[in-house]
């Protein structure tokens, strides 16, 4: 089945996300789109899929025109779609996830009984190995989005989105999935691969389409070189190789000693966890999200609650202070969510860049803020580290996501600092932002910092990191250099030692 769109115009208020975008998927084939945060990628698929409607343009299914009003109209149509953040129910089974919401198309109802039969039906076609009987959150993550393909199926999709399907998955399970578009696409189905990870694009995609700011920019062959897509996805030259200078580390900084964390049931999710890091070095943290990583990298400044063991900063013992001391002996901290816990939405840029020190001086004497300092304060760290905004009055929650984190990294990095905790630094970000923030995390390096760092992403884990420590069901499984194999690391990540 082939998908057409054209001249699909879409706005919000004055922003202009899709800008009488075309695009021709044909049948039975891979479309990659590529684009920064914010190009317009998501509001175009969800346009396709129906939860947005168009202010201009159509869409035509084999030469067709056809109207998509709701999701129901477009899986009638034959589309479907796996989000980025999976539409299932926890505590329900694999068959009772699947039978949910198959009454809302004109399909009809499907029994318990039908849907595991379907279900092993599709399964053994695909090669897929599912228990129809197994509870969703008893499975891995690579398994619950076989669920919801095996949903989007169901329904005979012959059109499937898939929106960032690889962010939570292991590098054996993105292979996996990988093979199961490689079948898909045999058995004639298109697929639509929305992604940031090149490599990936290039491995499996039969045709890459570029969007920038609600354009397309581009359609390319999957011959076409990474630093060729990743200059075409933000309008210039982006070296996402960064240069690394061989590691002179010094004496350990940080010495975490049979570190345990509980949650507020006693769980522990943070098992007997000791590391060193040294001074000049990156340490990274790797494993699949929800291994406890989250948890650790809280703990060192203190915003865990049930916490027992050792965190020593450069010998001094800092487990159980208040999250401003620890700030104050030295730890920049950069937040897996930069809305949540990096910045307040409706602060000034000048006034979230002053948030850890807003008490001390020079921002402050005997409890009043010297303004001029603020704003001066402000306006070199807007320049020094590229922040685009209009005025320093602006609120953090005006900006685009790659300057909130440029305004964390600024406020962080501007501070006289030992260890840096830098919790997924580049999620969300486009390659233009991933550059920058790689840049500044090496020149903290450079500068005999001792820098941590959370990530999912095993390219960036691999660039950035001198050492390698997995962690697996909040367990270090081991800890190795940065010129280990995709392979091996991928098996640690999954918890083979």
């Amino acid at each position: 089945m082939s998908l057409e769109l054209k001249g699909i115009t879409k706005s919000f208020g004055s922003f202009l996300a899709n800008d009488a975008i075309d695009l021709k998927v044909a049948d039975g084939e891979i479309h990659a789109i590529l684009g920064e945060n914010g190009a317009g990628k998501s509001t175009l698929m969800n346009i396709v899929y129906g939860l947005l409607q168009p202010e201009a343009g159509s869409i035509s299914i084999d030469e067709k025109v056809v109207q998509i009003l709701q999701p129901a109209d477009a899986l009638d149509l034959g589309i479907g779609m796996v989000h980025q953040h999976f539409m299932l129910v926890p505590v329900f089974t694999v068959a009772e996830n699947i039978v949910l919401g198959h009454e809302q198309t004109k399909r009809g109802i499907l029994t318990l009984d039908q849907a595991k039969l379907k279900i092993k039906e599709i399964a053994d076609e695909f090669k897929f190995d599912i228990d129809p009987d197994a509870l969703i959150e008893e499975i891995p993550v690579g398994i619950q989005q076989r669920v919801e393909i095996i949903r989007a199926l169901m329904y005979d999709a012959k059109v499937l989105i898939l929106d960032e399907p690889t962010a939570v998955l292991t590098p054996q399970e993105t292979d996996e999935l990988l093979n199961m578009m490689r079948a898909l696409r045999a058995k004639g189905r298109s697929i639509i691969f929305i992604t940031h990870k090149l490599r990936e694009v290039k491995e499996v995609a039969d045709k890459i389409t570029i969007i920038r700011r609600g354009k397309v920019v581009g359609s390319v062959a999957p011959t076409t070189s990474q630093e060729e897509l990743a200059s075409l996805m933000v309008g210039r030259e982006v070296d996402l190789i960064p240069d690394k200078s061989a590691v002179i580390a010094g004496s350990n900084m940080l010495v975490i000693s049979d570190l345990n964390i509980f949650d507020t049931s006693g769980r522990k999710i943070v098992k007997d966890l000791s590391l060193e890091i040294k001074e000049g070095e990156i340490l990274a943290i790797a494993g699949v999200q929800g291994n406890g990583q989250s948890e650790l990298a809280r703990a060192i400044i203190n915003l865990e609650a049930h916490v027992t063991g050792s965190i020593k900063l450069d010998s001094d013992e800092i487990l159980g202070r208040s999250v401003s001391q620890t700030l104050q002996t030295g730890v920049a901290y950069i937040p897996e969510s930069r809305e949540l816990d990096g910045l307040i939405g409706s602060f000034s840029i000048a006034e979230n860049l002053i948030l850890d020190t807003h008490e001390l001086p020079p921002v402050a004497s005997r409890g009043v803020m010297d303004m001029g300092y603020i704003k001066d304060n402000a306006q070199r760290l807007i320049k020094e580290f590229d922040v685009r905004t209009q005025s320093i009055y602006d609120t953090a929650s005006s900006l685009s996501g790659g300057n909130k984190q440029k305004v964390v990294l600024a406020r962080e990095l501007s501070r006289s600092v030992k260890l840096v905790i830098a919790s997924q630094p580049t999620r969300g970000l486009d390659v233009g932002s991933i550059e920058f923030v790689y840049n500044r995390l090496l020149a903290e390096r450079a500068a005999n910092k001792a820098i941590l760092l959370f990530s999912t992403e095993l390219d960036e884990v691999i660039a950035l990191a001198d050492r390698i420590a997995v962690i697996y069901k909040g367990e270090i499984v081991g800890i190795v250099k940065s010129d280990v194999t995709r392979e091996k690391l991928g098996l640690m990540m999954a918890g083979v030692k």
